[in-house]
Formats: C-alpha cells, sequence, structure tokens
C-alpha cells in the first residue's frame, strides 16, 4: 500500500515537472499576422500588414513571469493593398527599410492580468528606435495541434502605438499619429 502511494506521489510530481517546465515555440509564419490601422485624412481608417514575421514564444504555463516573446518583422513582408504606398513607406520618408529592414519586439516582463489574458511588456524597435510598450494579449488555446502532430500556442495582442515616437512623422497629424495594431500568434512547439 506504502509502495503504491509512493509510485502514484512520484507519478503526480514527475507529470507536474512536465506540465510546468518551459516550452519554446516557434513562430508559424503562414499562420502570424501583424495589423495596423491608421486614420487618413479623418476620411477612412486602412490597414495593412506585416507578413513573413519569425520569433519563439518561451511558455511557462506554471509561472507567467517566466515567459518571453522575441519577434522580427521584415518589412518587405509589409502590405497595405496599394503597391505605390507599399513601396513610400519603405522609403526614408518613413521606415527608410534599406537603412532599417526589420522591426523587432523582445519581451522584458510577462504577467498574467485574469484567466486567459497578459500583459506582455517589451522593447519595439522600428526605424532605429527602441521604446517600451505594453501588449495586450489573450491566450487563445494551447495544445495538441492535430494537423501538425505537436503541441501548438495561439494568442492575439492589441497596442496603440504614437508612430512620431519612432521617427515617423510624415503628414501628422492629418494622417493619424496614432496606429493601432493588431496581433495574431500561431507558434509550433519547437523541434530538439
Amino acid at each position: 500500500m506504502f509502495a503504491r502511494r509512493l509510485l502514484l506521489a512520484s507519478l503526480l510530481v514527475a507529470s507536474a515537472s512536465v506540465f510546468a517546465a518551459p516550452q519554446t515555440f516557434t513562430i508559424d509564419p503562414n499562420h502570424t499576422q501583424v495589423s495596423f490601422t491608421y486614420n487618413h485624412f479623418g476620411f477612412s481608417n486602412p490597414t495593412g500588414r506585416m507578413e513573413d514575421i519569425k520569433g519563439t514564444v518561451v511558455v511557462d504555463q506554471a509561472d507567467w513571469d517566466k515567459s518571453s516573446v522575441t519577434v522580427t518583422m521584415p518589412l518587405s513582408g509589409l502590405h497595405t493593398g496599394v503597391a505605390k504606398l507599399d513601396e513610400h513607406l519603405k522609403t526614408p520618408d518613413f521606415f527608410d527599410a534599406a537603412k532599417y529592414p526589420d522591426i523587432t519586439f523582445k519581451s522584458t516582463h510577462v504577467t498574467k492580468t485574469g484567466t486567459e489574458t497578459l500583459d506582455i511588456a517589451g522593447d519595439l524597435t522600428v526605424h532605429g528606435v527602441t521604446k517600451p510598450v505594453t501588449l495586450h494579449a489573450r491566450v487563445n488555446k494551447i495544445g495538441e495541434n492535430k494537423m501538425i502532430g505537436s503541441q501548438t500556442a495561439g494568442f492575439d495582442a492589441d497596442t496603440t502605438l504614437k508612430r512620431s515616437e519612432f521617427g515617423l512623422k510624415m503628414y501628422v497629424p492629418a494622417v493619424s499619429d496614432e496606429v493601432h495594431v493588431h496581433i495574431t500568434v500561431s507558434a509550433d512547439l519547437a523541434k530538439n
């Protein structure tokens, strides 16, 4: 009887430690997108998107403080649906993609704010300027992805930025300084 209880206790401790171990997920660029919305001279609120996103998400469900996010968004993946605008946004008038080809985000702290919500604080670098931002995130699902036979973690997040703070001042305030950013991320468990 004692041996059986000891074995059961050992199994429970072992399974808890496996669950508690941080897991590293690789962002799936085919199911990850960052969209941004701005006001255009008061008439409309166009949306653009960033694609070809790369990075990792470290998830520790037992202690979210130990989780982290590192993301690279190449400006080659910037699409507004208007080819001439895409070209203009990549010039020195805006992002200067030749000089600063990537936008990056590296988390500095993750805070659990609710059952399925997180605040992800970190450093965003755009146009060679790094500023602290906080992403208000929702955990969509972490579990088995039967399509690929592996674990997948999915999140959505939102934040609002002032583009002028990153040196992107052209047409402010006629074209809004504030830009709303929405992120949807799917990341697969990294294979050893």
